[in-house]
């Protein structure tokens, strides 16, 4: 029986793909004032980013084990195996949460195929491990394989960003309050990467245009193949998609890169980020 892709919606994949490759997604957790909401159902990242821009603080949570357990049981009960390919475990509870509801779910159901898988990826890094995943399941693959698949992924897909207002970072503990007033005092922009799971700083350049130019060749630097003409690279962007052309542009120029996923960070990672926040993930390896 065909395998089930299961991930969350930090992966911020394109509605198109997750239609086409037919992959589950369950929604974290956003909050506002005393108000919740399903990230991709309730709301928007649109509404995130501008509600931002006016000051307002949004909050994220886990996916529950409680809904982890009723998806795994669905699955289950049909005889189903089932993947979840799960958002970082330096960034959030979610991949433990999996881990809870499988074990659960196999008391009852001992004979059910059920693997949880953390990506160490966030936003289109993590998006693409998922993509590796569905690719494997819409062609029939076993879980083995799949799992395999994803593991070579992990270790391929590089994920670079920055962010347009260091002030975020400063929110989310990633930066110093004397770095976040510099930074902005500065024009300064910072590139960072994830690695081993975590938000690491790499590089401060000054300017944005700077900033696309340096993205651009960390590329190459970072990449042992250094051949993206057949590779798929992600853009994501906080509500910046004139920012998100431009990178593309100029990867297509240096590389002649000609397949590109493009789309808008999703409303879980958006609401630590910030608008105008840039992303890039591309493989350093051919998968």
């Amino acid at each position: 029986m065909k395998v089930k892709i299961l991930t969350d919606s930090a992966s911020d994949l394109p509605e198109e793909i997750i239609k086409e490759y037919d992959i589950d997604v369950l929604p974290m957790t956003i909050m506002k004032d005393d108000k919740e909401y399903k990230d991709r159902i309730d709301i928007s990242p649109k509404v995130i980013f501008d509600g931002m821009r006016n000051k307002e603080v949004f909050k994220t949570a886990q996916v529950t084990p409680i809904a982890f357990e009723e998806k795994f049981e669905q699955y289950a009960k049909q005889g189903i195996p089932v993947v979840y390919v799960g958002f970082s475990s330096e960034l959030s509870a979610t991949y433990q949460s999996s881990v809870i509801a499988r074990d659960s779910v196999l008391t009852k159901y001992p004979d059910a195929k059920i693997e949880v898988i953390d990506t160490l990826g966030a936003s289109g890094g993590f998006g693409l491990i998922v993509l590796e995943a569905a690719k494997f399941a819409k062609a029939g693959k076993e879980v083995d394989e799949i799992l395999d698949r994803v593991n070579l992924a992990k270790e391929s897909i590089d994920h670079i960003f920055t962010v347009d207002d260091i002030e975020y970072l400063y929110r989310g503990g990633r930066v110093s309050r004397t770095s976040a007033v510099l930074g902005g005092m500065l024009n300064i922009k910072p590139i960072l990467e994830v690695k081993d799971g975590k938000l690491i700083p790499l590089e401060k350049v000054r300017g944005k245009n700077k900033v696309f130019t340096r993205m651009v060749e960390l590329m190459e630097e970072r990449s042992i193949d250094k051949d993206f003409t057949n590779a798929t690279i992600c853009i994501t962007h906080g509500d910046d998609l004139e920012s998100a052309l431009k990178l593309k542009e100029l990867i297509e120029k240096r590389y002649n890169a000609n397949n590109f996923i493009i789309n808008m960070i999703g409303a879980t990672i958006g609401a630590h980020s910030g608008p105008g926040t840039l992303a890039l993930f591309y493989p350093k390896t051919k998968l």
